[in-house]
């Protein structure tokens, strides 16, 4: 049996669980999120308590059962503190404007500046020009949208320049070596 599928999930107060057929539904205080679960993974909710189970012991529902279990686990904790990202900009003039709380502009060695707008359920947080936040209560969507900001200027080896996760560790390279 799954480590991680047969765990179970503790549902803070506040946040409500609805389950029909194979669809969950999670509503808390920063919002709502729904999940279909694959087929032969069943849920059920007792004093507060969500399992997760399987019906069988096919491989691909096996695979399938830890799986199910941290979507679902991210699902709770997201709608009930949710999650951010922080990313980190290294160079001489790169820096982040925020244009409200969905939209962002990167100044990043560019010609241009580079436009970055949330989908819907993501906001930007830009405590100083240096540094951005990305905050949302779906941990792929936030996890997504930082990796897309961190690909328009990756880290580079020389100078350590660009775009990073907070506490990164960028590997750096020796230059070039003199006479």
């Amino acid at each position: 049996m799954s480590r991680i599928g047969k765990a179970p999930i503790t549902v803070p107060s506040g946040v409500d669980v609805s389950i029909s057929g194979g669809d969950i539904t999670v509503k808390g205080p920063k919002g709502t999120l729904e999940h279909s679960a694959p087929e032969g993974i069943t849920m059920a909710v007792e004093d507060g308590v969500l399992s997760v189970s399987r019906e069988t012991e096919e491989r691909n529902v096996k695979a399938l059962h830890g799986l199910t279990r941290s979507l679902i686990n991210n699902m709770v904790i997201g709608v009930s503190e949710g999650f951010r990202k922080d990313l980190e900009i290294v160079g001489v003039g790169y820096r982040a404007t925020a244009k409200g709380k969905d939209k962002l502009e990167l100044a990043l060695g560019f010609s241009h500046p580079v436009t970055v707008q949330a989908p819907d359920g993501i906001e930007f947080d830009v405590p100083e020009p240096t540094k951005i936040g990305v905050v949302g209560i779906d941990k792929q969507a936030v996890g997504q949208v930082a990796a897309e900001i961190r690909s328009y200027r990756k880290p580079e080896p020389y100078k350590g320049k660009g775009v990073k996760y907070a506490g990164e560790r960028i590997i750096r390279k020796a230059g070039k070596a003199g006479k």
